[in-house]
């Protein structure tokens, strides 16, 4: 396995092939001095420094209980030390300025089973996926593109390179599954579990291609009593409820979550929370991609001016009823002739009655007023219709809504996914330039331009009255003196924020725990959410999401039975290993098998179907069958990682 990448998800994907998979990896990274670090500021420094302060005071006061914690942390981080020796004699790294032509070849690409290209930028993956193709056509390609569009283009293109060189006419010849092309944002795959982490019961969601699989946390069960499994209980939170975060919530910790646990292990878990399948289709609306800058007519106008208007109308109708009483005239033509009174073009009424000179000259004052009216409506309507495209800010009474701090590519996409929930959102954005302001425009979500660390500019986003606040910035220190000054105004606030140091992660949830015992905390990394989709990738299996449970991630894959011995011919029951896998839906067809071929001649879709979630224990797995499961990093890698192993020398 060959991974060539300059930040963080480039060392994550390594370790988790090395780690998980077992698998060779050369790592190709940029030069000590170029690659992208995390900018610390003066007033960061001061708030780690803070950090490290009141860590230090919450254990010195919790005495000899948090000593235990201490040293299971200590074990953590020298069991980290070893698995860095494991990296190292699993693998090589190079450091190139660039992924070239020799850089490829140097790291093995000729030789490899797969590549992986996850640099910032789309343009250098895209130029070395072109290289690595021409180098290697049956080598598997896993691309990181932000650009969704432009990936499906690029991906197609591989596919079909690659089976021109290798001789097989089309994408689907016998050897597409080793020479795939797979295009991947994490973005797209962290945004899920971020977003829904603000919803209200903390529920965990992933969502690919319309299927949307809902976890959400239940609270321990009293004594004697059973937790509610929902469709299946995914996994056990962790005996120690005080700290998830810390060495608790570590892959081997006895005390951690237990993930996919048995029948007995559920009705044994008195006292511990759960984490249950609950929902597994979305049927909520979702947000019209136009018409998004044509506003209503209620935001046409403003309040003043449509009741000086209704006004108006009103009067005109008075005087066109009193006129028609007055001179026993048709209402229509009576109309008619206030309105040319109105706007002063009719002849005096000379020759006529009093009441009917009172009338024209009643209607010569309103059409006075009504001049200044229309001209400041057509002002107004100018104004919103070049306002429309202008970023909107928040309303007055606002309240009960999600504070998004940074519109990068992680806030974007989560941005993307709290609105088709409907969640009211607030952004606040320091560069006026960030590619995710276009989007906040386009759904008409508030923003507030200014630097998150200045005063002022988190009241500006109503924080005082917000429900959650998602910390998104690509700065940790950025994130977390966002987040310790929300908790500051108000102390209940549902905070989640993205960190890129494990360690720092750490330290920041359990001080914000110890702190804020009744507010919900959250820290995510999106690598470490990433991580497990794109090392699906590499070793060709469709990883459909990742759900974080406490430090631990649980994965969601698309499995075909065949070739599985753990799962062919053998029961849903009997295929259940648990902490390591479990089929949780079988996908069906709804077309017959008769009419797919006559389906695909005709140019239709070749398959539609559905997922059936009901199985029972009974139903036997054939070769034909493809499921959806619910697996651990280890289980996943133990159940698929070396089928492709195994055919490589071939």
């Amino acid at each position: 396995m060959v991974v060539c990448g300059d930040d963080g998800l480039a060392h994550r994907l390594a370790a988790e092939l090395r780690g998980v998979y077992r698998e060779q990896v050369t790592l190709v990274v940029p030069p000590s001095g170029r690659r992208v670090r995390q900018p610390v500021v003066g007033r960061a420094r001061a708030a780690s420094a803070a950090l490290l302060d009141m860590v230090t005071a919450a254990v010195n006061r919790s005495g000899n209980g948090d000593q235990g914690g201490a040293g299971r942390e200590g074990a953590g981080r020298e069991g980290a030390g070893r698995e860095g020796a494991g990296r190292e004699g699993g693998g090589r790294e190079l450091e190139a300025t660039e992924p070239t032509e020799d850089v490829l070849a140097d790291a093995g690409v000729e030789r490899a089973g797969a590549l992986a290209l996850v640099y910032d930028d789309d343009e250098t993956n895209i130029r070395a996926a072109l290289t690595a193709r021409r180098l290697n056509p049956r080598l598997r390609l896993v691309l990181r593109l932000y650009n969704r569009r432009l990936g499906q283009h690029i991906e197609d293109l591989l596919d079909q390179s690659a089976a021109l060189a290798t001789g097989d006419g089309d994408a689907t010849g016998s050897g597409a599954a080793e020479s795939s092309t797979t295009v991947l944002s994490d973005a797209d795959t962290a945004a899920p579990a971020l977003a829904a982490t603000a919803l209200v019961g903390t529920s965990k969601i992933v969502e690919t291609d319309g299927l949307l699989l809902r976890a959400v946390e239940r609270n321990p069960p009293l004594p004697g009593q059973v937790a509610d499994p929902g469709l299946c209980t995914l996994a056990l939170l962790s005996t120690t409820s005080n700290d998830p975060a810390g060495a608790d919530g570590s892959e081997d910790s006895g005390e951690g979550p237990q993930l996919l646990p048995d029948a007995a292990a559920v009705q044994a878990a008195t006292g511990r929370g759960t984490v249950a399948l609950e929902q597994v289709s979305y049927s909520g609306p979702s947000l019209p991609a136009g018409r998004a800058s044509v506003p209503p007519f209620a935001e046409l106008f403003s309040r003043r001016l449509r009741w000086s208007l209704a006004g108006l109308a009103a009067c005109v109708v008075a005087l066109a009823v009193a006129l028609m009483v007055v001179t026993d005239d048709h209402p229509v033509h009576a109309t008619y002739v206030t309105l040319l009174d109105l706007f002063s073009i009719n002849e005096p009424a000379h020759n006529a009655d009093i009441g009917r000179q009172i009338l024209q000259l009643l209607s010569g004052f309103v059409g006075l007023l009504l001049l200044p009216v229309l001209l400041a409506a057509v002002l107004e309507a100018l104004g919103t219709f070049r306002t429309a495209t202008a970023l909107r800010k928040p309303p007055r009474g606002i309240g009960g809504h999600v504070v998004l701090l940074g519109l990068g590519k992680i806030g974007t996409r989560v941005l993307t996914r709290l609105r088709e929930m409907n969640i009211p959102v607030v952004c606040v954005e320091a560069d006026p330039e960030a590619r995710g302001l276009a989007t906040a425009r386009r759904l008409r979500v508030p923003v507030v331009l200014g630097d998150v660390t200045q005063e002022g500019v988190l009241e500006a986003a109503k924080i005082q009255r917000a429900h959650s606040l998602l910390a998104l910035t690509s700065v940790d220190t950025t994130n977390l003196e966002a987040v310790l000054y929300g908790r500051s105004v108000r102390s209940g606030l549902r905070v989640v924020l993205r960190l890129y140091d494990d360690d720092f992660a750490t330290a920041v949830y359990r001080t914000l725990r110890a702190a804020h015992p009744g507010a919900l905390t959250r820290s995510r990394s999106v690598t470490h959410l990433a991580a497990p989709s794109f090392a699906g990738a590499m070793m060709g299996r469709q990883i459909l999401g990742a759900i974080p449970v406490e430090r631990r991630v649980l994965l969601f894959a698309a499995v075909e039975v065949a070739g599985h011995p753990q799962l062919e011919g053998r029961t849903v029951g009997e295929a259940f290993r648990a902490g390591a896998w479990r089929v949780l839906a079988l996908e069906v067809a709804d077309g017959s098998a008769s009419g797919e071929g006559e389906a695909d001649e005709e140019g239709e879709a070749p398959r539609e179907s559905r997922l059936v979630w009901d199985l029972p224990d009974t139903y036997v797995l054939r070769g034909e069958d493809r499921v959806v499961l619910a697996a651990t990093r280890r289980g996943l890698a133990e159940l698929l990682g070396r089928r492709t192993r195994e055919r490589s020398p071939g």
